[in-house]
């Protein structure tokens, strides 16, 4: 019992830590961009070294890295989301809808999305493939997730998936960086009014 204790121990200290280092390199890009944030800004929020930053993640784009994947995959950038999930078991509006509705709870990771998105813009930017690679794979993840729609008769078989899956994309990217620039903004209705103008045929519940 008490090695167990000792194993686990260190182990859990050593995740912690890097959940920490997650957490405020998320606020330090979000900030300041990748360009302007740094590994030191990142060490003197959490007041650790530089040398300890480095054991956990190696290099800057490494961090970054890990930061984007998580916040692709999470809602407040611990619980995960299966949006694939949600896409097969309710269709792709409705799970689009309940991701959004989970966003409003998460600028910082919106805003870390929308500034390395236009930053990566440029070819030479470290985060340019990561993003290229990104919305290759939402398009056709969305793409099959339409198709899978169709199939269970949600929505007509004369849409386009792949149409559908980038019009969605940046019709989503659009709303949520109106929302980031002015709160005013109803994210929500926004997408719902979206899908009954392009889907009107799908059931929206949420």
């Amino acid at each position: 019992m008490t090695k167990n204790a000792a194993v686990r121990g260190p182990y859990a200290k050593s995740a912690q830590r890097s959940i920490d280092i997650l957490d405020a390199a998320t606020t330090v890009f979000a900030t300041h961009g990748y360009t302007g944030g740094s590994l030191r800004d990142i060490a003197r929020q959490l007041d650790l070294s530089l040398t300890s930053i480095v054991h956990h993640f190696g290099t800057k784009y490494e961090l970054l890295e890990a930061v984007l994947e998580r916040a692709d995959q999470t809602t407040s950038g611990t619980e995960i989301f299966d949006f694939a999930a949600a896409c097969t078991n309710h269709g792709v509006a409705n799970a689009t809808l309940a991701r959004v509705r989970a966003n409003l709870e998460r600028p910082e990771l919106l805003r870390l999305f929308a500034i390395l998105a236009a930053e990566s813009s440029a070819p030479t930017h470290p985060a340019h493939d990561w993003f290229v690679a990104r919305y290759r794979r939402k398009i056709e993840e969305l793409a099959q997730a339409f198709a899978f729609d169709q199939q269970q008769g949600r929505i007509h078989n004369d849409r386009d998936p792949q149409l559908l899956s980038r019009l969605l994309i940046g019709t989503w990217d659009g709303t949520q960086l109106q929302w980031l620039i002015d709160p005013s903004h109803d994210m929500i209705s926004a997408m719902r009014a979206f899908f009954s103008w392009k889907l009107p045929e799908a059931r929206l519940t949420e």
